[in-house]
């Protein structure tokens, strides 16, 4: 199943995926009522609404372009983990972590739905973009085993994600600084619930960083040095993460943007997020 959010005069709406096309789910009964799309990630959620989905025709056109979709975030933290494809480490010229990736939290100030501009900010003279692959929570959890981190997970999701790199250049404790800036996190547009995924079709997924139309960095998911079972047991480990929360599980590599550029992570059979930069 694949939900995504879009933006409408009264706030937001959500859509499924439903027979190739787009199905408003106000219109179906029992989610009428404005609802966040983290309420609807639990597994029970997800059950009933694939059946409800199941007895539905085939939509009418509705002119729904997943380029203009909001991000999926409208609920929990956003959380990061750095240097986790051996590319990446050498974009930064550092070792990778040997106990556990590099790790941060941002603000939910910094999203931007599909398609919206990427401003630089002043305070940066080198701004990176890096697509990556994110993993969105279903169900509150804490302390979760690395073998069923299935459990817990949702879906997944493509990130874009912007880092002010001379900032962690000069010191690498700035992380969460550097990436705190406005308009410097995308999310979407779309989440694919994970039970379309065998494990290995998760591994074989390609995560690519795209620039003004050339491929910069790309590599499978299997490339990552700390797999995403290793990833859900770090960030849950003595700490309740939230239905809606976002674990982005690092970039192959990133690409230095300037003002005119245009600038996607492509992540395979996933979705796509493009944007500007300003």
């Amino acid at each position: 199943m694949r939900l995504a959010r879009f933006t409408t005069d009264d706030g937001h709406e959500i859509f499924a995926g439903h027979r190739g096309g787009w199905v408003s789910l106000s219109g179906i009964e029992g989610y009428a009522a404005p609802s966040r799309l983290a309420d609807l990630l639990d597994a029970p959620h997800r059950r009933e609404l694939a059946a409800l989905l199941d007895t539905l025709p085939a939509p009418e056109p509705t002119g729904i372009r997943l380029d203009d979709a909001a991000t999926i975030v409208d609920a929990g933290d956003i959380w990061g983990a750095g240097l986790n494809y051996k590319g990446h480490s050498e974009d930064l010229d550092t070792q990778q972590p040997s106990s556990g990736p590099g790790s941060y939290l941002r603000p939910h100030t910094c999203l931007i739905g599909n398609g919206r501009p990427i401003e630089l900010p002043s305070q940066s003279k080198r701004v990176t973009a890096e697509a990556e692959l994110g993993l969105v929570i279903g169900t509150a959890c804490k302390n979760v085993r690395r073998d069923a981190w299935r459990s817990v997970v949702a879906g997944v999701t493509a990130v874009l994600d912007m880092t002010a790199e001379d900032v962690i250049r000069e010191n690498p404790r700035y992380i969460p600084w550097a990436k705190g800036f406005d308009t410097f996190c995308s999310v979407g547009p779309q989440v694919v619930t994970l039970d379309e995924f065998e494990d290995a079709d998760l591994t074989s997924i390609r995560v690519s960083t795209v620039r003004n139309g050339e491929v910069i960095a790309s590599a499978p998911v299997s490339d990552m040095k700390y797999d995403l079972g290793f990833l859900v047991e770090y960030f849950t480990a003595g700490r309740t993460l939230a239905p809606g929360t976002v674990i982005c599980t690092g970039t192959p590599g990133a690409a230095v943007i300037n003002p005119g550029d245009s600038i996607a992570s492509v992540v395979e059979g996933i979705g796509t997020l493009s944007h500007t930069v300003k």
